[in-house]
């Protein structure tokens, strides 16, 4: 299911009056793919997370999923359609893998929560799909960093929403837990259709496992396109006759670490698009 955001103002009501974050940010995230959200400390990714899961509402502007406004469904009609990972997702430390797992079929239960058969069998391949089966009946509290994250997004698999939304999922994980997670929803992406957007500050692993990566900036959005595929395929999504002078920016200069790698750094070989 794509998600749309259209003319997006997110930002906070203050005594003062609104505090924008960012300008108007308007794109189109097509489901299937996996999308990396990148940007400095502070700019505003954990907002626009907030502002697309229903949690925070924009300042202006809309978020169209199916081509209604998130605005229109109800708090259960939205959890069955968006499902959302945080670093701050902890749960009971006496709860097994398999009972975090569950509680992604919440939305489909009644007022006791009580697990149908099929429900049942959901949360079990869920385990599956993630690879965690060993972890199942294990303590959440004796699971690493990496294995608590994976229980997590099996449990955002349970819940069985189109759209899944993770902020710094990678963040306090080792290099092997890092590429295995992003690896993990890559795959779920493309093989189950699902629109999953990630925000992220392991940019280099972003530009090398994601289908597509975006920089929040304030000014608004940017694409960020490898400058070796612009190379390779000049038609690639309309992009390459539209890229001129001002868009040569690359991503290390804009995250502030331009001067701290070399020309021959991924991060170097960028192209920023403004949408």
């Amino acid at each position: 299911m794509e998600l749309v955001l259209k003319d997006l103002v997110i930002g906070y009501d203050t005594r003062a009056g609104q505090r924008r974050v960012t300008a108007p940010l308007s794109v189109k995230l097509p489901e299937g793919r996996l999308i990396c959200l990148v940007g400095r400390n502070g700019v505003g990714k954990s907002t626009l997370l907030r502002s697309l899961s229903g949690l925070q509402p924009p300042l202006s502007g809309d978020v169209l999923l199916g081509g209604s406004s998130i605005a229109s469904y109800s708090h259960k009609a939205l959890a069955r359609l968006v499902s959302v990972v945080t670093t701050r997702d902890v749960p009971v430390p006496s709860m097994t893998s398999w009972e975090v797992v569950a509680l992604g079929r919440s939305p489909y239960t009644q007022f006791w929560g009580q697990l149908s058969p099929a429900d049942k069998e959901i949360v079990d391949r869920s385990i599956d799909i993630t690879g965690i089966s060993p972890l199942a009946s294990r303590r959440v509290g004796s699971l690493s960093d990496g294995e608590r994250q994976k229980v997590m997004i099996a449990k955002a698999i349970a819940q069985e929403t189109p759209v899944i939304l993770l902020d710094e999922p990678t963040a306090f994980l080792d290099y092997p837990s890092k590429v295995s997670t992003l690896s993990l929803l890559s795959r779920l992406a493309r093989e189950m259709g699902r629109t999953i957007l990630v925000s992220t500050h392991d940019v280099e692993h972003a530009l090398r496992l994601s289908d597509e990566v975006l920089l929040l900036q304030k000014e608004g959005l940017y694409k960020v396109l490898r400058r070796d595929a612009l190379v390779l395929d000049h038609s690639a999504d309309g992009l390459g006759q539209q890229v001129g002078d001002g868009d040569l920016l690359d991503l290390g200069t804009a995250l502030g670490v331009g001067d701290g790698v070399g020309e021959d750094n991924l991060l170097k070989r960028t192209v920023l698009h403004a949408l």
